[in-house]
């Protein structure tokens, strides 16, 4: 098994749901499955199996998730695969659920059932065909590049009132400021959101320039426990965030300085704290889900190590996931914002070159992130690396952040 999750987001760039894309085999291994997408079982919904097994709050944190059904697998026992409340999954459909009785009466069994609705892959020529469909659907998503948006959304105000439009495939920063600008699109799905770019350089604000001096004073070699804490006096959230949960760990110890806390937590777990809280700190002005991809693939790629054959670098794997969108963090290109910290030479060269030891996990965790099966099962064949534990570290890192941000 295989999954990711995509965001859809609105156009404040504020993320309101996820499409699950999986898959359940490696298509290398068994070609026959090549151009079936992540349907690889007619009557199975991987979708629903992942989101049963993780549940939707370490998926997504309750947002709506998206989830795969087909032609065959829609009339399966959906209603019961689902735990909790129906109504923050959508099940979505192409064209291959035609306008037929049978399909028709399915459709609003599940409406019924709680479960929100949406169809994608319909030809402009099709929506009048479709219509006792697309009076069902909430949502419906459409290619920008082959639509008019400025007659469809007049359609669809004036025929279906109540659905929602997609538009995806929004592969450039410059597609989304063109279609947000003319408006018409509730949501946006697009590669351009999953791997950021700074647009610009620019000095550091005093605050960002004091985060960047702790990162170095950390991934330094053999780093001064105090020096880091006399950095993190000096940024009040931290402190605070250093000291409650230093005090969680230890109930009865009484901590009440940076120094102690510092000290009580040791060089190791204080270096990867600092990461993961600086991180947190230098996206804070982006939209969450930018803190979110810098902390999921941190993990992810950390917990990548082991399979392909690099862990006793797991660490630096880890700072290398994170620091994959330093140049959204900093506003600046990842070169100029690489100047600013210290970071091995592996990890410089498989962020700017994606090259190195680093460069093809990194270019791994890219092709999973954005559900690029193909080559996802290319690397695994050729490597000889199980589909299990690759799905177990994505899995794990979801949980991990989970439990950063809502334990």
């Amino acid at each position: 098994m295989l999954g990711t999750l995509i965001p859809l987001f609105d156009s404040s760039m504020e993320v309101k749901a996820y499409s699950i894309f999986s898959q359940r085999e490696n298509m290398m291994k068994n070609p026959s499955l090549l151009g079936t997408g992540f349907l690889s079982g007619v009557g199975q919904i991987s979708g629903l199996d992942i989101l049963s097994s993780m549940g939707l709050k370490t998926l997504s944190n309750d947002k709506t998730v998206f989830v795969e059904v087909n032609n065959i697998s829609i009339f399966t026992e959906i209603e019961l695969m689902v735990d909790g409340p129906h109504n923050n999954v959508v099940l979505l459909m192409d064209n291959g659920i035609n306008p037929s009785e049978t399909y028709i009466n399915r459709l609003w069994e599940l409406k019924e059932a709680g479960f929100g609705l949406a169809i994608r892959k319909l030809q402009v020529k099709e929506f009048e065909t479709y219509r006792p469909i697309l009076n069902l659907m909430d949502y419906v998503l459409l290619n920008h590049k082959k639509i008019d948006i400025e007659k469809a959304k007049i359609y669809f105000d004036k025929v279906y009132p109540n659905i929602k439009l997609v538009a995806v495939n929004v592969d450039t920063q410059e597609d989304y400021e063109l279609l947000t600008f003319h408006g018409g699109y509730d949501l946006y799905e697009g590669r351009f959101f999953r791997i950021p770019k700074a647009s610009g350089g620019g000095e550091l604000s005093p605050l960002k320039a004091n985060y960047i001096e702790l990162l170095n004073v950390v991934n330094g070699p053999d780093f001064d426990l105090t020096k880091a804490a006399d950095v993190i006096e000096h940024d009040t959230a931290l402190v605070i965030s250093l000291l409650e949960m230093v005090n969680r760990m230890a109930v009865n110890s009484g901590i009440n300085t940076v120094r102690h806390a510092a000290a009580m937590l040791g060089q190791k777990e204080l270096k990867r704290w600092i990461n993961t809280a600086v991180t947190k700190e230098l996206c804070s002005e982006k939209p969450n889900e930018i803190t979110r991809m810098s902390l999921l693939r941190g993990r992810f790629m950390e917990r990548l190590a082991e399979p392909f054959g690099l862990g006793p670098q797991s660490a630096e794997l880890f700072l290398m996931g994170m620091f994959s969108v330093l140049d959204v963090m900093l506003d600046m290109p990842m070169e100029e914002a690489l100047k600013k910290v210290r970071v091995s030479a592996q990890i410089e060269e498989g962020l700017l070159k994606r090259t190195g030891i680093f460069g093809p996990v990194y270019e791994f965790m890219l092709a999973y992130e954005d559900a690029n099966w193909t080559e996802v099962s290319r690397v695994l064949l050729l490597d000889q690396i199980d589909e299990d534990p690759v799905y177990n570290a994505y899995t794990d890192a979801l949980s991990w952040y989970r439990d950063i941000f809502f334990s």
